[in-house]
């Protein structure tokens, strides 16, 4: 049992190096707050092989796998970003600092309007 103690507290001392331990409440929600950017990372992952899997006979093949593409490096990108955003306001709750701008946030933005951006293109220079 020691050791597992022993293993979390380095973990804890690496990840989030001083400062005092913030209400429990708050690192809860700050948690939540991870898990929905983890949720949609994972629906866009998940879109992005369902377009590749299932989009065989609606799109070129070029367009198809960089849609797919799009997808999928935008989900690897919101989870590794949502990571990065739960250790920031981690730390900055430790250390009662004003809460880090989430970065996340334009990057989904962005990605999203390029991949309806592509798509209205290419329903538009198909449309009959």
């Amino acid at each position: 049992m020691a050791e597992q103690t022993d293993e979390r507290d380095w973990w804890v001392r690496r990840l989030l190096p001083g400062g005092e331990d913030p209400d429990p409440r708050f690192s809860l929600a700050n948690e939540r707050t991870f898990l929905a950017w983890i949720r949609t990372a994972l629906a866009l992952l998940a879109g992005g092989i369902a377009i590749e899997a299932f989009a065989v006979g609606l799109f070129e093949p070029a367009v198809r796998k960089g849609i797919a593409l799009l997808l999928i490096v935008l989900g690897m990108f919101v989870s590794g970003g949502a990571f990065m955003r739960w250790l920031g306001v981690e730390r900055a709750m430790r250390h009662s600092r004003p809460l880090p701008m989430p970065l996340i946030a334009p990057v989904l933005g962005l990605g999203a309007a390029v991949s309806a951006l592509v798509l209205a293109i290419f329903i538009l220079t198909t449309a009959p």
